[in-house]
Order: C-alpha cells, then sequence, then structure tokens
C-alpha cells in the first residue's frame, strides 16, 4: 500500500490517502475540485480513478478515516470542471456513512478546493462555499472579463450566509429564497415582483443592507449599531446603484 500525503483544511493536519498496487506517489494537487496525483512513474490519477481510496485523517487531534465513495461531474457545472465527490465516514461501529448533509437538489457530496496553505479544503454542496462554486464563482477561475472570480466567490459565502458585517455571524436560516446576481453575467437577476433588492456584497461583507432578509434574526437599527461601517448605509440609502459605486460585487433580491 502507497500512500498520498495532503493537507486538509479544516482539520490543518496530514492526511494521508491509501491506494493500492500503486507506484511510489511523486506529488498530490488540487486543479479546480479535483484531486491530481502524479505517480513516480509519470501517470497522473485524478478523483475519478481514487473511487474507493481511503483517507486517514485526524480531526482535533483524533484519528478518523474517509473514503472517496463516488465522484460524478456536476450535470449543472457549463465550464464541466467541478467535480462532485460523495465522501463517507464510519461510525464507532465502522459502518461508513455520507458526511455531508443534503443540498437544495438532493444531492449530498461534496469537493476539495485548493486552500492559500496549499492544502485541502473540503466542503459540502449544502454549505455556502460548496453552493457558491456551484453557482459559478470558481474561485480558481477567470470571470467574462479576465479577472479573477475569487473575489466574488467570497461575496457570494458572505451573501448566502447573510453575513452582513463581515464577521462570520450569519443573519439568515435555511430554507430562505435570495435571487444573487453580478455584473459579469455568471448570474442574472429573475426580477421575481415578490422580491426587492437586499444588498450589495464584497469579500469583507454588505456596502450597504436595503432591508434584512430574516427580521426575527436582526434589525437596520441592530446592524448600524453592532457595524459601524454601515451606519447611514441601510433602508432607502441603500440601492443597487449605491453598491456598485462602493465596491460590490454581487448583489441579491429578496422578499422584504
Amino acid at each position: 500500500m502507497k500512500t498520498i500525503l495532503a493537507a486538509l483544511a479544516g482539520t490543518a493536519l496530514l492526511a494521508t490517502a491509501s491506494l493500492a498496487q500503486a507506484p511510489s506517489v511523486k506529488s498530490i494537487a488540487v486543479e479546480g475540485t479535483e484531486i491530481v496525483v502524479t505517480l513516480g512513474d509519470g501517470r497522473s490519477l485524478r478523483s475519478k480513478d481514487l473511487v474507493g481510496a481511503v483517507l486517514d485523517v485526524r480531526f482535533d487531534g483524533q484519528p478518523t478515516k474517509i473514503r472517496i465513495a463516488a465522484v460524478e461531474p456536476d450535470p449543472d457545472d457549463k465550464s464541466k470542471t467541478v467535480w462532485l465527490h460523495t465522501f463517507e465516514g464510519q461510525n464507532p461501529q465502522g459502518v461508513w456513512g455520507n458526511l455531508c448533509g443534503e443540498g437544495p437538489d438532493g444531492r449530498r457530496m461534496g469537493f476539495p478546493l485548493k486552500t492559500g496553505a496549499g492544502g485541502l479544503d473540503f466542503t459540502c454542496t449544502s454549505g455556502a462555499v460548496g453552493k457558491c462554486v456551484r453557482f459559478g464563482y470558481r474561485p480558481w477561475a477567470d470571470g467574462p472579463d479576465g479577472t479573477s472570480l475569487a473575489p466574488r466567490h467570497a461575496a457570494c459565502v458572505r451573501m448566502v450566509r447573510g453575513d452582513y458585517g463581515g464577521d462570520g455571524q450569519p443573519w439568515t436560516k435555511d430554507g430562505m429564497s435570495i435571487d444573487m446576481y453580478d455584473q459579469l453575467g455568471v448570474q442574472t437577476p429573475d426580477n421575481s415582483p415578490t422580491q426587492a433588492f437586499e444588498a450589495g456584497w464584497t469579500p469583507e461583507g454588505a456596502v450597504c443592507v436595503h432591508h434584512v432578509r430574516v427580521k426575527e434574526n436582526t434589525t437596520l437599527e441592530a446592524l448600524e449599531a453592532k457595524y459601524p461601517r454601515l451606519k447611514g448605509r441601510t433602508g432607502a440609502a441603500c440601492t443597487e446603484d449605491f453598491a456598485k459605486a462602493n465596491g460590490a460585487v454581487v448583489f441579491n433580491r429578496s422578499r422584504p
């Protein structure tokens, strides 16, 4: 049995993936959402070749195993670069089970992403990071204008979570309907008459907020008090044009 060495973000620890009857492993990398293994004989193995491989990882210092049970192309991805993985873990009885919760499309899948530290970041498609990749904001790719989509991906994550202040505090709840769009056309607005402009977003959070998405969670007044940079930038003052002028790269509409 040979090993693949990789750093999994989220654990920030060393992981090993076992491959049967394989030559020595020269390197491991991530391209888009694929794991790419270069072997000592010059061959490359990609995620779909690694189905059945088991990762020995450590969570909070405790060893555990993750198995790549299946890999398939994302049917909604026009770029043909997003691959969905079924990741399984073992319970105390040794029974394998899916590690991801169900996303909006019913899938319980995920994928790795390259991190700034050169490791692997595991995300499920039910989470904001995974959703924003599937929305078309692929952080490793460039948009139609040739600029990196990474800032739009980061802004999208803030938007999906309703993280107005950019401090990691979500102000939304599961199942909320939002209509997102941007100036590049990666996403275009549906312009439903039941929805209105909510906010413009950057990687640091909202540049302004017209109305809060979940009224039971917070108010415009509470947001201004908690986040001084939003003072005077809520309610009627927050328009799409104002958001654009203040650097927003992703926008959304929601029920007011």
